[in-house]
């Protein structure tokens, strides 16, 4: 058996269905969901996924992605890098000839993910209650074909993005750079009108999924 084969994960979820976020918006995908996360955001939509899940080897998480019949997956969480076998199941799936996305939430070190993989990484605003949990260091190793989220939740939220990430670290010179409301916290025509007042260099986006189904799980 390869290391791959064996290699043990928690998964929360396997589902299909349309991305809604990142530049893939739109894009049928296979998402894999992993079990865990060391943050705690305030606005958090996937609690269930900080704990239980099916313990799973790299194998069988592929046999099912195989299942749906779609070339697209997204890996995700929780925070996928949390375990450490998430590094073979990206490497497993790029192997296994899949477009793969991971999403994470940018504290925990992004620069061995195979560099097959675009990573969506998260930068935590204030209101996220996570903040001070960014790890700046991982934009030394992004590129172009990864990309930077910002969710946020109010106008200090938005304050900080532009002023203490985006221009103060010329986010925009590194990757794409995405701006998405809290739905509930902040109104997305507001955001709008901010981005487009400030002319800021940054793709403002709305979780695509949460408008065409209410139920967050499977989604």
């Amino acid at each position: 058996m390869t290391a791959e084969a064996g290699a043990k994960l928690r998964i929360s979820e396997i589902f299909h269905s349309i991305q809604g976020e990142s530049s893939r918006a739109g894009l049928p995908t296979v998402f894999v969901r992993l079990t865990g996360c060391p943050l705690r955001c305030t606005w958090c939509d996937t609690e269930y996924a900080f704990a239980g899940g099916e313990a799973m080897s790299t194998a069988q998480v592929l046999d099912r992605v195989a299942a749906f019949g779609c070339p697209v997956v997204c890996v995700t969480g929780g925070e996928p890098l949390a375990q450490k076998s998430c590094h073979e199941l990206l490497v497993a799936l790029c192997d296994g000839g899949y477009s793969v996305s991971l999403e994470t939430s940018g504290a925990l070190d992004v620069c061995g993910v195979d560099a097959r993989v675009s990573r969506i990484v998260d930068l935590k605003a204030p209101d996220s209650g996570e903040c001070d949990k960014n790890r700046w260091e991982n934009l030394a190793c992004l590129n172009p074909r990864d990309e930077l989220k910002i969710v946020l939740a109010s106008e200090a939220d938005y304050l900080w993005a532009k002023k203490s990430a985006l221009a103060a670290r010329r986010l925009d010179e590194i990757c794409p750079v995405l701006f998405s409301p809290v739905a509930g916290k902040l109104d997305p025509a507001q955001l709008a009108e901010w981005i487009l007042r400030d002319r800021l260099p940054v793709r403002f986006q709305l979780q695509m999924h949460k408008l065409l189904w209410s139920e967050p799980r499977g989604r």
